[in-house]
């Protein structure tokens, strides 16, 4: 899975051309033209980056980046700045809001790629990592392998997305309906207990013998990977 992106910008060429290029070097993308729209969708799934224009209708981009600066969840949320205002005060207002980097239209797309690559190594070197690792487990994205001391483990493509997800976000507690919504995708219908059903064959192919197992369930929340399990190891 690529690092989540959301651009929000209601100039609709341009969300076309960022959206093709941002998906062309392997990033997952979603695209909202209201900023109200974009502050109701982060409340609900958050993004690994936001592409935020200044201008839009409903909140304007500056207003939105104040918001999620405010809130616990969203502080150090990477985000990136479109103007068509180029004065120096202006970049100082946008900076001073809270934006990561601040791009001038039009600009050039390689350079907002590079700026992507740069802000996610630093805000979430997961999501671009090659390799994860927790613990005794490993699993390396290139070559589409998982295993554990060592020793390969072959998982079914929902168990191994399952995986993945878990290991971009070590410790972190996620409910069925969040762990719907970031393997499976919020456009495809399934039960919220298929979540258990594969949560249970990721735990039997993770430990066939007496292993510790490395996913908690959390009562009444959902599943994280267990912190005691990276320490142990």
């Amino acid at each position: 899975m690529g690092a989540r992106i959301l651009v929000v910008e209601d100039e609709e060429a341009l969300t076309t051309l960022l959206r093709y290029n941002l998906e062309s070097d392997g990033y997952d993308v979603e695209t909202v033209a209201r900023g109200d729209d974009a502050d109701t969708r982060m409340k609900e799934r958050l993004p690994d980056l936001v592409v935020l224009d200044w201008m839009l209708p409903g909140l304007s981009g500056i207003e939105l980046c104040r918001r999620l600066r405010a809130r616990s969840d969203t502080k150090q949320l990477p985000i990136i700045m479109l103007t068509a205002r180029g004065e120096e005060s202006e970049r100082v207002r946008g900076l001073a809001t809270g934006a990561d980097d601040y791009i001038v239209k039009p600009f050039s797309v390689p350079e907002l790629l590079a700026r992507v690559k740069g802000l996610l190594r630093r805000a979430a070197p997961e999501r671009l990592a090659t390799v994860l690792t927790y613990g005794d487990l490993e699993l390396d994205r290139d070559k589409r392998r998982v295993a554990r001391s060592g020793r390969p483990i072959d998982l079914g493509p929902t168990e191994y997305r399952l995986l993945e997800f878990f290991l971009e976000h070590p410790g972190r507690v996620f409910s069925r309906e969040q762990l719907l919504d970031g393997v499976w995708g919020r456009d495809i219908y399934i039960d919220e207990r298929t979540v258990d059903v594969h949560i249970g064959r990721l735990r039997k192919l993770l430990n066939p013998g007496r292993e510790q197992d490395p996913i908690r369930t959390v009562r009444g929340a959902g599943y994280a990977l267990d912190d005691r399990f990276a320490k142990a190891e």
